[in-house]
């Protein structure tokens, strides 16, 4: 696909989240489904976060650390110092970057499962920390977290006061839907930059990223900190949206869902974690009707899909065009290789 075909397919897709899911929902008359949405598009922002770190070879199993700590951060500067939300955003995301650093200076040294093992401590870790601090409100969390206020600009409104609006859950389904194309976007660009390459190099081979020059510790901690950037800011959404935070609100269990909902999607695709997290979150509820055999069945199913699709559900589509590449009649690809040879020919000379 070309980068117009995918700009086309991308904005068509957003087109599809902004006009037409509002749409349909109107007409059906399913306004929880905004909820739902919302919640899809950030649990995906959180889990590209963990992406990021699977992009530099590190299993990452702590995302909900991060999350827990951009929600409280948010709710804090909002309930106890009057801070608007708008401005929380950015600032929970930036405390959640600088906490990642101090943490991630001497773990990321660690590889493999051994990474992975202090990686999920850290969502445990940051439960008690809630439940101990006395300003995170111990066990009874923050409740009644006033809705983001309006922006203005010269008079103009340009964002609304949620408390205002018939239905704040279609402004939260707007700005997520929002946030996570500008997630993803800002994600893509970083794949195919310079960094992204070097980062590739650190998945691949550390020591021969090292030995051509390749500064493996800032590129660990660059990862990380932007990883941790998206997990605060996703959570302090989620605080906003509940209106309210609790020590329990990420868990060690939603840390393994972000690492799932990369699996599924696809380690080695930007989208992998936008669609696990959509399939994730939907076929469990789909499954809700099965009663007591529900867990098994998804379990069961989320085995199959990793043994059948080791590189997960995006890499259907590329399995497909490799098979037809193969089916190919032999005439059509000695041509196929005479016209390489031959663009190789002049290229040479």
């Amino acid at each position: 696909m070309t980068a117009t075909a995918k700009l086309f397919a991308s904005a068509a897709l957003l087109l599809l989240l902004l006009v037409g899911v509002p749409l349909f929902i109107n007409a059906t008359g399913r306004s929880d489904l905004y909820y739902t949405l919302t919640s899809v598009a950030l649990l995906s922002i959180i889990s590209a976060g963990v992406w990021i770190t699977f992009y530099i070879g590190r299993i990452n199993i702590g995302q909900g650390a991060y999350a827990l700590m951009g929600g409280y951060v948010s709710a804090i500067l909002v309930m106890e110092y009057g801070v608007s939300f708008w401005v929380t955003l950015p600032l929970a995301g930036l405390f959640c970057m600088a906490a990642s650093v101090l943490i991630g200076l001497p773990i990321l040294r660690l590889r493999g499962v051994y990474f992975a093992m202090v990686t999920l401590v850290l969502t445990e870790v940051a439960r008690l920390l809630a439940l101990a601090l006395p300003i995170t409100n111990g066990a009874k969390g923050i409740v009644s977290i006033p809705q983001p206020g309006r922006i203005g600009l010269f008079g103009l409104t340009i964002v609304p006061d949620f408390a205002t609006l018939a239905n704040p859950r279609f402004a939260f389904y707007i700005v997520s839907v929002l946030l996570m194309a500008l997630c993803f976007a800002a994600l893509y660009r970083l794949k195919n930059s310079r960094i992204g390459q070097l980062c590739q190099s650190l998945q691949q081979n550390e020591e021969l990223a090292s030995s051509i020059g390749v500064n493996i510790t800032y590129l660990r901690v660059l990862a990380y900190a932007i990883s941790s950037f998206l997990g605060g800011v996703g959570g302090a959404m989620f605080a906003a949206i509940s209106q309210s935070i609790y020590p329990s609100s990420f868990t060690v269990a939603d840390s393994i869902n972000f690492m799932l909902n990369c699996f599924l999607g696809g380690l080695g695709y930007v989208f992998g974690p936008m669609l696990g997290t959509f399939v994730l979150y939907f076929g469990w509820d789909l499954l809700f009707q099965t009663g007591e055999f529900q867990l098994l069945i998804f379990s069961t199913i989320l085995i199959a899909l990793m043994l059948l699709l080791p590189n997960g559900l995006l890499s259907l589509r590329l399995s497909g065009r490799a098979k037809a590449t193969a089916a190919a009649p032999p005439a059509h690809r000695q041509e196929e290789t005479q016209a390489r040879s031959t663009a190789a020919g002049r290229a040479s000379s």
